[in-house]
C-alpha cells in the first residue's frame, strides 16, 4: 500500500496549501498584537503594559497548542490523520473570522479582551493539532529516500502563511489612514479567513490517508494503542519527547521574536515606518520558502542532526550581531541579520516534520511528535515576544534579547547532541531514537 510518486506530490501540496492557512490565520494575530492591540482591547493600560499584555493573549495560543496537540494526536493515531486535518483547520478558521466581527473594548468594556483571549485558545487548539497532522501525511506519503523533501512543505506552510499576512497587513496600512486602519482595516485579513476556509477545506477532502498508517492498522499494531496513545507515548519515550522540543526551542523562540518583538519595537521605539518592517518580514518570509525546501532535501543527504546543530551553533554565534543590526534603523542591514538568521534556523526547520516523525513508531508517531513540537512551542514562541519586552523594559538594551537567544540556542544544541541521527531509520523502527 505504499505511496504513489503522484500521491505523495498531491498530499505534500495539499499540505502545504492548508498549513499555508491555518499559520495564516495564527500569525495575523500576532501582528495585529504588536501593532493595534494594546491600544483596541487593553486601552487602560500604560503602553509598554499594554504591549505585554497584548502579547500574554498572543501566548495564550502556545499554551493552548499542546492540548490541541493531545487531543488531535490521540484521535489521529486511533482513527487516522486525514479527519484531523480537516477538523483542526475548520476550527481554526471559524476562531480567526470571529475574531474579525468582535467588538472593541471601546463597545463591550473588559469583555472584549475576555472574548479576544479565547478566541486566541481556540486557535491555539487548532493549530496545535494541525502540525502533526500535516507533517505525518506528508511524511508518511513520501518515497523512499525523499522524507525530508517531501516533510518540508508542510514546513513551509509557516513562512507561506506569515508572507500572506504581512503582504495583507502591508497593504492596508499603505492604502488607508491610520484612523482607518485602527477603526476597521485591521479586521480584514481576519474576516478573509472565510474563503480561505472553503480553499482549505475542498483540498483536503481529496487527499488520500496516510498509507503508513493504513498498513499499521492492517497488521493490527494500533491495537495497544487504542485507548490512550498520548499516556503510552509519554511512557514509553519521556526522554525522546523532551530531548525533541529542546531541539526546537532557540528556532521556534527566535522566530516569534522576529516576527512578532521585532515588529513592535522596531515600529515603536526605533526610527522604523510600520509599513517598511511589514514589507521587510514578507521578504524574508518568502526568502524562508526556497531555503526551507533546500534544506529538507539536503537532510535527504547527509542527515538531520548534524544540520540542526550546525544551524544552533551559528545562530548562538550571530545573536549578538542581529540584535546590533536590527538597532541601526537602516532596513538593508535588518534584511542582511535577517537573511542570516533564516539560514540558520532553516537549517533546523525545514527537515523537523522528517526528523520529528522518525523518532517515533507509527502507532504513536502522531502523538510523540506533536508533544514534541507544541511543548517547545509555548517555552520558545509563545513566551518569546513578552519576555523580550520585558528584559528590555527592565534592562533598556537590546542586547539582553540577544543573551536570551544565546541561552536558548545552548538549550538546543546540547538537546540536539543528545538525539541520534534518523534520516535512514525506517518508518517502522521502535527502537529509541536517543544518542
Amino acid at each position: 500500500m505504499a505511496a504513489t510518486a503522484t500521491s505523495a506530490r498531491r498530499v505534500a501540496l495539499a499540505s502545504l496549501i492548508g498549513t499555508t492557512i491555518e499559520w495564516y490565520d495564527f500569525f495575523i494575530y500576532g501582528t495585529a498584537a504588536a501593532l493595534v492591540f494594546n491600544q483596541l482591547f487593553f486601552p487602560k493600560f500604560d503602553p509598554v503594559v499594554g504591549t505585554v499584555a497584548a502579547f500574554a493573549t498572543f501566548a495564550v495560543g502556545f499554551i493552548a497548542r499542546p492540548i490541541g496537540g493531545v487531543l488531535f494526536a490521540h484521535y489521529g493515531d486511533k482513527l487516522g490523520r486525514k479527519p484531523m486535518l480537516i477538523a483542526s483547520l475548520m476550527l481554526m478558521g471559524f476562531a480567526t473570522l470571529l475574531m474579525g466581527l468582535l467588538p472593541t473594548y471601546a463597545t463591550i468594556g473588559v469583555w472584549a479582551p475576555i472574548l479576544l483571549t479565547l478566541l486566541r485558545f481556540a486557535q491555539g487548539i487548532g493549530v496545535g493539532g494541525e502540525w502533526g497532522g500535516a507533517a505525518l501525511m506528508a511524511v508518511e506519503h513520501a518515497p523512499e529516500g525523499k522524507r525530508g523533501f517531501y516533510g518540508s512543505w508542510p514546513q513551509v506552510g509557516v513562512p507561506a502563511g506569515l508572507l500572506l499576512g504581512n503582504l495583507t497587513f502591508t497593504v492596508l496600512s499603505a492604502t488607508m489612514s491610520e484612523a482607518a486602519f485602527m477603526a476597521w482595516g485591521w479586521r480584514v485579513p481576519f474576516l478573509c479567513s472565510a474563503l480561505l476556509i472553503v480553499v482549505g477545506f475542498a483540498i483536503r477532502l481529496k487527499i488520500s490517508e496516510s498509507p503508513v498508517f493504513e498498513q499499521a492498522m492492517e497488521r493490527k499494531e494500533q491495537e495497544r494503542a487504542e485507548r490512550m496513545p498520548v499516556i503510552e507515548v509519554l511512557r514509553r519515550h519521556p526522554k525522546t519527547i523532551l530531548l525533541a522540543a529542546g531541539s526546537f526551542l532557540a528556532t521556534n523562540a527566535t522566530f516569534y521574536v522576529g516576527t512578532t518583538w521585532i515588529v513592535s519595537y522596531t515600529t515603536k521605539t526605533l526610527d522604523y515606518e510600520r509599513t517598511t518592517i511589514l514589507s521587510a518580514n514578507a521578504l524574508l518570509a518568502a526568502i524562508d520558502i526556497p531555503l526551507m525546501m533546500a534544506f529538507g532535501m539536503l537532510s535527504d543527504r547527509i542527515g538531520r542532526r548534524g544540520m540542526a546543530l550546525g544551524g544552533m551553533l551559528m545562530l548562538g554565534v550571530f545573536a549578538v550581531p542581529w540584535i546590533m543590526l536590527v538597532d541601526t534603523g537602516v532596513i538593508t542591514l535588518f534584511l542582511l541579520a535577517g537573511i542570516v538568521v533564516q539560514g540558520c534556523r532553516t537549517a533546523v526547520y525545514g527537515p523537523q516534520s522528517a526528523f520529528f516523525s522518525e523518532l517515533f513508531s507509527t502507532r504513536l508517531r502522531y502523538s510523540g511528535a506533536s508533544l514534541a513540537y507544541q511543548i517547545a512551542a509555548i517555552l520558545g514562541g509563545g513566551i518569546a515576544p513578552m519576555i523580550c519586552t520585558g528584559l528590555f523594559a527592565a534592562t533598556g538594551s537590546s542586547l539582553s534579547i540577544a543573551g536570551y537567544v544565546v541561552v536558548l540556542c545552548l538549550i538546543s544544541f546540547v538537546s540536539t547532541y543528545l538525539l541520534a541521527e534518523t534520516y535512514k531509520r525506517d518508518l517502522s523502527d521502535t527502537t529509541p531514537a536517543v544518542a
